[in-house]
C-alpha cells in the first residue's frame, strides 16, 4: 500500500469522525457517578448533533442520527424512538438557525443552542411522562440542561478546530 493510499484512508476515517464519536457517545452512556459527583451531567450527544448539524451538515446524515436515537433508547432503557425523536429535532433546529443565519456568530449559536435543548427537553419530557409514565426528577434535567448549555461552547471550539484540520478553513 502507497503512502498516498494510507492517506487517503486516514482521512476518510477522520471525516467520518462526528458520526463515530456519535455512535461511540450513544452506546457508551457514561456519567460521572463513579467519581461521586451527584449533580453533574450533561448531553454530549446534544451538543455534537447540533454542532455538526448546523456547521457541516453532510458530515452526520439524519437516518445514521436517527439509528444513534435508537442505539441510545436501548442502552439508557428509554422507550424506542424518544431519543430519536430529540435528536431529530435539534437537526431540526440547527437547520432553522442555517438557513436564516446572514453572518455565523459563535455566541448567537451558543444561545439558539440553550433556547433549543430547553424546548427539546421540555417536548421528549413531557412526552415521555404523559404517554409512558416515566417519573421526572426536574433538578436533575435542569443540572444537565445547564451543564450541557455550558459546555457547548467548550466543545464548539474543539469541534471547529478539528473541522478546520480534516476540512479546512471555511467560511460555513
Amino acid at each position: 500500500m502507497t503512502e498516498l493510499a494510507r492517506l487517503s484512508i486516514f482521512k476518510q476515517i477522520l471525516e467520518k469522525g462526528p458520526i463515530i464519536l456519535l455512535f461511540i457517545s450513544t452506546l457508551n452512556e457514561f456519567d460521572f457517578n463513579y467519581l461521586g459527583l451527584k449533580y453533574f451531567s450533561f448531553n454530549f450527544p446534544f451538543i455534537l448533533i447540533y454542532y455538526w448539524s448546523l456547521k457541516r451538515p453532510g458530515s452526520l446524515g439524519y437516518g445514521l442520527i436517527f439509528l444513534s436515537g435508537l442505539f441510545n433508547d436501548a442502552v439508557v432503557g428509554l422507550p424506542i424512538g424518544v431519543s430519536s425523536l430529540s435528536y431529530l429535532l435539534i437537526c431540526g433546529f440547527s437547520s432553522y438557525l442555517r438557513n436564516i443565519t446572514l453572518r455565523p456568530n459563535k455566541i448567537n449559536d451558543w444561545f439558539f443552542f440553550g433556547f433549543t435543548i430547553l424546548v427539546v427537553n421540555s417536548l421528549i419530557y413531557g412526552v415521555a411522562n404523559i404517554f409512558f409514565n416515566i417519573q421526572i426528577v426536574y433538578e436533575d434535567i435542569l443540572v444537565n440542561i445547564l451543564f450541557t448549555f455550558l459546555f457547548y461552547y467548550i466543545f464548539s471550539y474543539l469541534f471547529e478546530l478539528y473541522k478546520n484540520f480534516v476540512y479546512g478553513a471555511s467560511s460555513v
